[in-house]
């Protein structure tokens, strides 16, 4: 029915239509949301939600998003709708209808125990079926027949307890056992996506709006999961770690604040163990590895970007740093234990540390720079040499300067990496499982002149150092034993504290990246 010749009543009837289709939207949101939270053991599957257990209201909310989706097609197919579908989906819907229902197929007929031809010709007939019933049709139907058959069927198995409390299934060959705990959420998470998007589609009229909330939804629901998942991993640290952290914390005295975990170390005639000498090690680490990569990373950038001729060296060069920043951690420290250690005295040392770290930093730094430095409009460079101001002087005053939000957005992403590293310290900088204070780095205070060269040292460089990531990883492998009381509170205590310097050096970072930005628009 073309939209020439709606009646008013069908127009208002479109805002009916579009608060239900939002209702099945915000559901299918809310659905994926407790989902989520089942997965994460929020809440039990087993749990009781109205006299029912929450793997039965799953079931039921599911095949009522079902009911819904396809009711949706319907009213836009039949003309009780205003909407503008498409001729059909599209290829890309109908191939992954035809890959859900082939995988549906073959599960189905697996627990009817038919063997592996059987399972491939169930998948294939429903795989077809779908693709035909997703491609053929139009676009109403051919987004909400096969969604809504999904959330209905995936609906049908929790409520009818064919996947529910208590469920397994032993799979034969790969030494692995599902549990419902993990099904039914899985489950609960895929049908509310599919028909979250489906039902979107049908709240935007179908179409090339209806497309774009479709994949609104889907994206916002992808991310929103990512976040709860980072969200709840650092508020389970967080909680397992804060007993720790703040034993025998305290106000007054002697000292305005006490706080033994920080400023102690782990040896044995500490009352309370602590990690100040990995926790200043790890500053040191990092204060190192950016002294010596973004000067470096910087200049290169430079050198590229405004003065070296692009061709084939140049991009040798990109090629180059990319590869190297997407090589392992470990073969960065393989590199430290056998290039670096025989130039310092032979040992483990915090210095290389600091210049292995450097190393993994140098390429992210070359990189982002010189896309900052490549990102300034030439404008800028054109409007600085009408005035006379020679190449070098440009870069110094205008071009790095207006770089630089860019370049401190490469640096805070470096050291996110390198602060938490473990691999490279195991084989370079070494230091004791549970040190005491004493053992922490003295670099300030460590520089000493001489009359030969370096004319300059600092023996605090050269002795081996712990870090946090190192303490934990050291701590772990051996036991978790020692002198600490209770070894379990005082790790999670040493994870929570380098947590918390990572995000101490992003804020610094995020800080310092928010004053550039401001002072290059003011």
């Amino acid at each position: 029915m073309s939209r020439a010749t709606q009646t008013a009543l069908v127009r208002d009837d479109r805002t009916v239509y579009e608060a239900v289709a939002g209702t099945a939207v915000g559901l299918s949101g809310v659905l994926f949301a407790v989902g989520l939270a089942a997965l994460l053991g929020v809440v039990a599957i087993d749990d009781p939600v109205a006299g029912f257990e929450l793997s039965v209201a799953f079931g039921a909310v599911l095949l009522a998003l079902g009911a819904a989706v396809v009711g949706f097609g319907v009213a836009s197919r039949f003309g009780y709708v205003d909407a503008a579908p498409q001729p059909s989906a599209g290829i890309v819907a109908a191939a992954a209808f035809t890959g859900i229902w082939f995988a549906a197929g073959a599960i189905v007929s697996g627990a009817v125990r038919l063997g592996a031809g059987g399972r491939l010709g169930v998948g294939v007939i429903l795989g077809g079926i779908a693709f035909a019933a997703t491609a053929f049709p139009r676009e109403d139907v051919g987004s909400t027949l096969p969604a809504g058959a999904v959330a209905g069927l995936c609906g049908l198995s929790l409520i009818t307890g064919v996947v529910g409390p208590g469920w397994k299934q032993v799979l034969v060959g790969y030494n692995a056992t599902l549990f419902g705990d993990t099904v039914v959420p899985l489950i609960v998470l895929f049908a509310s996506l599919v028909a979250g998007w489906s039902a979107a589609k049908a709240y935007g009229g179908f179409g090339a709006r209806g497309r774009n909330v479709g994949a609104y939804v889907l994206i916002y629901l992808v991310v929103s999961s990512i976040l709860a998942v980072l969200v709840g991993l650092v508020g389970f640290v967080t909680v397992k770690g804060l007993p720790g952290l703040f034993n025998g914390f305290g106000v007054g005295g002697a000292a305005l604040i006490s706080w033994p975990f920080l400023t102690n170390g782990a040896g044995l005639l500490a009352d309370i163990a602590g990690v100040f000498p990995a926790l200043v090690g790890t500053v040191w680490l990092v204060i190192g590895a950016v002294l010596f990569a973004v000067p470096t990373g910087v200049g290169a950038a430079v050198f590229l970007s405004e003065y070296a001729e692009q061709g084939r060296f140049t991009g040798a060069v990109e090629v180059a740093t990319n590869g190297l920043w997407s090589t392992p951690s470990i073969v960065f420290g393989l590199f430290g234990a056998a290039f670096l250690i025989p130039r310092f005295g032979n040992q483990k040392s915090l210095i290389a540390g600091m210049l292995t770290l450097g190393f993994m930093l140098l390429p992210l730094v070359l990189i982002t720079s010189r896309e900052a430095i490549l990102a300034v409009p030439d404008e800028y460079r054109d409007a600085s040499a009408a005035l006379g101001v020679s190449k070098w002087q440009t870069i110094r005053s205008v071009v790095l300067p207006a770089a630089i939000p860019g370049v401190t957005t490469g640096v805070i992403l470096g050291v996110g990496r390198i602060a938490g590293e473990t691999a490279p310290l195991l084989l370079t900088m070494g230091g004791g499982v549970l040190p005491a204070k004493s053992a922490a780095p003295n670099v300030l205070g460590g520089f000493q002149l001489s009359g030969s060269p370096p004319f300059v040292s600092n023996p605090a460089l050269l002795e081996a150092t712990s870090a946090l990531p190192y303490q934990l990883y050291a701590l772990i492998t051996a036991g978790l034993s020692g002198n600490i009381q209770n070894p379990q509170e005082y790790a999670w205590g040493l994870a929570l504290t380098l947590l918390l310097v990572v995000l101490v050096f992003y804020a610094v970072g995020i800080a310092t990246r928010y004053y550039f930005r401001r002072k290059l628009h003011q």
